[in-house]
């Protein structure tokens, strides 16, 4: 490991830079060491990371006692990007600890990905370090080796999935009627063994829908299913015990004892309407409310103090206790004040009062209410067609589209993503407009943060199903701001830029904007990528763009004809089509754009088309092979 050079390597300023960095990576190895140890599916993972990173504790314990001043400056370099190294793994094996268990088990290949990235960026920095050049003893460097050795096969090795698991996973998310012992399997290996253990993993999936506009939030109605079914299956045969591993027969009692969990720790009442406070723990809404009226800003559990005073509802602990409560008989009130049209048939999360509140936190100015009350929205909107009815009917939207020109990007994200989520209900749409949100969501979109900016994206083509939208959305320069996205985005980003985009197109003008914004250019770069994986996308746009004349000759100029061809030959069925398409149009009038599609093999590759593609594609593939034979006659 380390330099092979005999070179001595300068010292750093007084051996000051080295006893600095072996007390920091000392450190580091001592806030991972005492981590507490992993539960759940990831289990594995965590402990052979944390017990490798402990492995290496007699190292800096050696140089700190004697060798670290004498550290070379490259030596302290390789400590220092260890040291990197080993905040990754510790800020990995946190959010592991605290993350839901059951998004673990579904995800498992990700977070496999982030350990090997982990382990690689430690053994790189370990291999860094000349074990030969420091004042240590045999029986350290040996281990050291041997630590090394490890790392580096781990470095190549994922592990394997638990095959039954995920069965028994993909079987409890689809089968109406859930078998207890598959039920009680599950729980055993996610190690969701009590009633705290529940109401931990619920807080997770809300936080993790709370903090990501992405994956979890579409796997949220499966995680919280899975919670119910665990809960009414397992849970319920002994509602009083804080295990699910006692699975004797429950006693039937006239007034059975509320678990503990499920009752408010203020006022000990079984809680209707549970909700989470800043530091994590939950109490009854009106309990909890009270204290706040009464000029507390404290936790009444924990006696912290709260960074916000927003209410965030604990929706899956209230379905645990719903399902508990029909379990024994015992009827839980429903909540007052829901929206007085609500669907029949259709659940509502959210009640008049409660939304009033949070308008009032949007309204207040302070920035860690309002960033809390746009994501307690933005959840809100996500779960149903109700809630985006009822949030709309109070009078949010305004405040939600103010909140798109807020300097804190948390806040700009939840209100962009809430009035994505509520631009779902038709009429909604037409409300956002009203309330004036187009220009600030092109805002947005230029100077956000990248999930602002996805998510403006995806709002702009939603609002553009209506045709109207798509003039005013033009009009105010969305169509320059989405070609960078498209450019410059992550990959989420790039999707929803193109949809956005495509649909804008619709409309004659917004074409022109888009060329004049060097869209071809961008498209084109993109077709020659298929690792970029928007192929389907850029052929869909420039379908669109030739039909107009600017459009046509934006893509003639870029050399269009050799990939269109080979796209003919060998895409997608949908691609194949497209690049008939365009090939069409591009050659429809213009012999020197034919000439070159001939001399590129197009021949041959549209007849096969005409036998093999979509109608679509065989009729322009005809046309344009029709097109060939008059211009050979001529």
């Amino acid at each position: 490991m380390g330099p092979t050079n005999d070179e001595e390597e300068p010292e750093t300023g007084g051996g000051l830079g080295g006893n600095a960095a072996v007390e920091t990576v000392s450190r580091a190895v001592a806030e991972v060491a005492g981590l507490p140890e992993s539960r759940g599916p990831l289990r594995r993972l965590c402990c052979d990371l944390s017990r490798r990173v402990k492995l290496l504790s007699p190292l800096f314990d050696e140089l700190r006692d004697g060798g670290g001043g004498s550290l070379g400056e490259f030596q302290a370099q390789a400590l220092v990007s260890l040291h990197g190294a080993l905040v990754e793994a510790k800020e990995l094996l946190v959010s592991v600890n605290d993350g839901s268990k059951l998004y673990q088990a579904l995800q498992r290949e990700k977070y496999a990905h982030q350990f090997l990235e982990v382990t690689k960026h430690i053994e790189k920095a370990l291999s860094e370090v000349s074990c030969d050049k420091l004042d240590i003893s045999e029986e350290v460097k040996e281990q050291i080796e041997l630590v090394h050795a490890q790392l580096q096969r781990a470095k190549g090795n994922i592990g394997s999935p638990d095959l039954l698991l995920l069965n028994d996973l993909n079987w409890a998310l689809t089968e109406k009627h859930c078998d207890p012992i598959i039920l009680r399997r599950i729980s055993g290996k996610l190690q969701l063994s009590t009633i705290n253990d529940m109401k931990k993993e619920s807080v997770a999936l809300h936080e993790m829908v709370i903090s990501s506009g992405g994956e979890p939030e579409e796997r949220l109605d499966e995680m919280s299913s899975l919670l119910k079914k665990l809960r009414d299956c397992v849970v319920v045969e002994n509602p009083t015990s804080d295990t699910l591993k006692n699975n004797t027969s429950s006693v039937n009692h006239r007034s059975p004892i509320i678990p503990d969990d499920f009752r408010c720790p203020i006022s000990l009442e079984l809680m209707k309407d549970p909700v989470i406070v800043s530091t994590g723990q939950t109490y009854e809404r009106s309990c909890i409310q009270k204290w706040l009226d009464a000029g507390h800003r404290s936790c009444p559990k924990t006696q912290q103090n709260l960074s916000h005073t927003a209410l965030t509802p604990n929706f899956v602990l209230r379905s645990l206790i719903a399902q508990w409560c029909d379990a024994n008989g015992i009827e839980l009130p429903n909540k007052q004040g829901n929206c007085r049209d609500k669907k029949p048939g259709c659940r509502s999360d959210c009640d008049r009062a409660g939304i009033n509140s949070l308008l009032q936190k949007l309204k207040s100015g302070n920035q860690d209410e309002q960033r809390a009350a746009a994501g307690e929205l933005r959840l809100l909107a996500k779960r149903n067609a109700n809630n985006r009815v009822c949030i709309a009917e109070a009078g949010a939207i305004p405040f939600l589209v103010e909140l798109l020109s807020s300097s804190d990007p948390r806040t700009q994200e939840h209100a962009v993503t809430a009035l994505l989520n509520l631009s779902i209900n038709e009429s909604n749409k037409d409300h956002i407009v009203n309330a004036h949100a187009i220009p600030r969501m092109v805002g947005v979109l230029q100077n956000g943060s990248m999930e602002a900016r996805e998510n403006a994206a995806a709002t702009l083509f939603s609002l553009s199903v209506v045709d109207e939208n798509k003039v005013i959305i033009g009009a105010a320069g969305a169509i320059p701001a989405l070609v960078d996205l498209l450019c410059q985005g992550s990959p989420r980003g790039k999707k929803d830029a193109a949809t956005a985009i495509f649909n804008l197109c619709i409309y004659q003008g917004n074409k022109v904007k888009a060329v004049k914004a060097g869209i071809v250019e961008h498209l084109m770069r993109l077709l020659v990528d298929p690792s970029g994986g928007m192929v389907d996308e850029a052929l869909a746009i420039l379908a669109i763009l030739a039909g107009h004349p600017d459009g046509k000759l934006a893509i003639a100029r870029s050399n269009p004809i050799p990939v269109l061809v080979e796209m003919v030959k060998s895409g997608s069925p949908r691609n194949r089509e497209n690049a008939a398409a365009v090939l069409w149009s591009l050659c429809t009038g213009d012999a020197q754009q034919l000439r070159a599609a001939r001399e590129s093999g197009a021949e041959e590759a549209l007849k096969e088309l005409t036998g093999t593609g979509t109608s679509r594609a065989k009729r322009k593939a005809g046309s344009l092979l029709e097109l060939m034979l008059q211009n050979m006659e001529a």
